[in-house]
């Protein structure tokens, strides 16, 4: 995936090629990027991080679980709220006479073709999560339903189980993504400035985007981006982990865990060093068709009618009630289950904006902001329902008409859900080793990206971060990993993720307006010119 952020290997002759975006991205910035003090700012945090986590490690727990608690209670309705509202500034977005500039010059048209374009897009984020979450969460709300909305194992909370996975995966994890993507897009293809978050806050801020609040934010930036990726590599590990425990007897434990999360983190490292970029786009393009064949494998072998059926009532469901799920709080309880999913969900789509966002503007450009948003917001929103309408609607058919126990080997060990699934069907060891391949392909693709991102933001925008950076961040990316995997397992992931994206959900709040202001801004200019 990350391939597509360097090269331009795909790009057609429309005039607007990779060189060409290189200069109206970052003139002037290459080099390796000068590192100041969002780097060393960055680094120094992060470095005392690990520290706590490895010689305080109950303290680590403590604070976190006691921060968790704090930011849910007084502040989870605002991801609801934030999330909401940049989903209806999105469409209001698209339908506006705004939705026919370009994000780039007039004159650009599209690198990559509408198809490319929508496999690059789903290649970014399709990744662990699928695997991790395709199974494990409508089969846990079939055992749980979520606010107590139907009894448990009956018709009813099979509907409510793939509803709030939708809800969870769907419309506001895209929107989170598509404002990211859509403000970079603009600041760079369009106004020439560098790939730094804090760079989009010009028109809000002037120029104390260059100065400390800029260097703020930045920082930020860096903090949710890290812990977004060791939450995803934390969670490829225990599902790989899981995996090959099944396959081939591989001890479940945390030295089988760090041992995986080591052998990764040397692969996208070094992979994010040399820049393979051919090796990266082909196990981007390898992954994509992996998913498609067990996604098609799994259609036919599953129960074909019943997940249609069951499809179509969870999306009328979903649709029917999503302004009450989007803001469904919990005046009255209920906020154990949302830190486990809703929250936890929201916080990870939140560290994961900047990364995907500066994905999204690179192979964006020459779209019109309308098909920009349709895109990122529908295509990819249907593709998850449909995934976790296959995989998770055939472990609830199991579980619910012959007489399995996937939802009980969930409550165990949430890591097993997928496995557990593909158990019941023909082929088990090999459909259970093309998941696990899945896993570490999707795995490696998106932390070489995450990795090249990082270093891009801590080298002052530079699109060639230097390699002593990249491996730098690569590393540390893999030892707060691991650090977080031995203080509390998948527990301290979440917790740390919903604690440290907070802060950043407010700045992609901030990101929404500055960027409607320069809109504004700029079509004023435009009239007045005109007339």
């Amino acid at each position: 995936m990350s391939s597509h952020l360097r090269t331009g290997t795909e790009a057609t002759p429309s005039g607007s090629g990779e060189e060409n975006t290189i200069k109206g991205t970052v003139e002037g910035h290459d080099g390796g990027g000068r590192l100041g003090s969002v780097f060393w700012t960055s680094l120094g945090i992060s470095a005392l991080f690990v520290a706590w986590a490895v010689l305080f490690t109950d303290n680590l727990n403590k604070v976190t679980n006691t921060s968790l608690n704090w930011v849910t209670a007084t502040f989870g309705w605002s991801y609801l709220v934030v999330t909401l509202g940049i989903l209806v500034f999105l469409v209001f977005l698209a339908f506006s006479p705004a939705g026919d500039i370009r994000l780039g010059k007039d004159s650009d048209r599209p690198e990559f073709s509408t198809l490319s374009w929508f496999a690059m897009i789903l290649s970014a984020v399709m990744g662990i999560g699928l695997v991790s979450y395709g199974v494990a969460e409508p089969i846990s709300h079939l055992a749980t339903p979520p606010h107590g909305l139907a009894e448990p194992n009956t018709p009813a909370a099979a509907v409510r189980a793939l509803q709030y996975s939708y809800f969870d995966w769907g419309l506001q994890a895209w929107a989170i993504f598509a404002v990211f993507g859509l403000a970079i897009a603009y600041s760079t293809h369009r106004k020439g400035r560098r790939t730094l978050v804090s760079q989009m806050f010009e028109p809000l801020l002037g120029d104390r985007v260059n100065g400390p609040i800029g260097k703020a934010i930045d920082v930020l930036a860096v903090f949710a981006t890290l812990f977004g990726t060791t939450t995803s590599l934390g969670l490829g590990a225990l599902q790989v982990n899981n995996g090959l425990g099944r396959l081939f007897g591989m001890p479940v434990n945390s030295v089988s865990q760090v041992l995986i999360i080591a052998a990764v983190t040397s692969v996208f490292t070094l992979s994010a060093v040399t820049g393979v970029s051919k090796g990266i786009k082909l196990l981007s393009q390898g992954s994509t068709l992996l998913a498609i064949a067990l996604f098609v494998f799994m259609l036919v072998v599953g129960p074909t009618v019943f997940l249609a059926n069951l499809y179509i009532e969870s999306v009328g469901q979903w649709a029917t009630d999503f302004f009450r799920m989007s803001l469904q709080g919990t005046a009255f309880g209920g906020l154990e289950w949302m830190q486990w999913w809703t929250y936890f969900m929201m916080a990870w789509w939140v560290s994961w904006g900047a990364f995907v966002g500066v994905f999204l503007a690179r192979i964006s450009r020459g779209r019109t902001i309308r098909g920009f948003i349709m895109g990122v917001l529908v295509v990819p929103s249907v593709v998850f329902f449909t995934w976790f309408t296959v995989f998770g609607g055939t472990a609830i058919h199991i579980d619910m008409f012959e007489g399995g126990d996937i939802a009980k080997q969930t409550a165990a060990d949430i890591n097993s859900a997928f496995f557990a699934t593909l158990d019941h069907f023909p082929l088990a060891g090999l459909t259970s080793a093309i998941a696990i391949i899945l896993v570490v392909m999707f795995f490696v693709s998106g932390a070489d990206a995450n990795t090249y991102v990082l270093s891009m933001m801590t080298s002052d925008g530079s699109l060639t971060p230097r390699r002593s950076v990249l491996i730098l961040w690569g590393v540390l990316t893999g030892v707060t990993a691991v650090v977080l995997m031995l203080a509390g397992g998948l527990n301290a992931l979440q917790n740390t993720v919903i604690v440290t994206s907070l802060p950043f959900l407010v700045i992609i709040a901030g990101l929404a307006v500055s960027f409607w202001k320069e809109l504004r801004a700029d079509r004023k200019e435009k009239t007045d010119a005109a007339h």
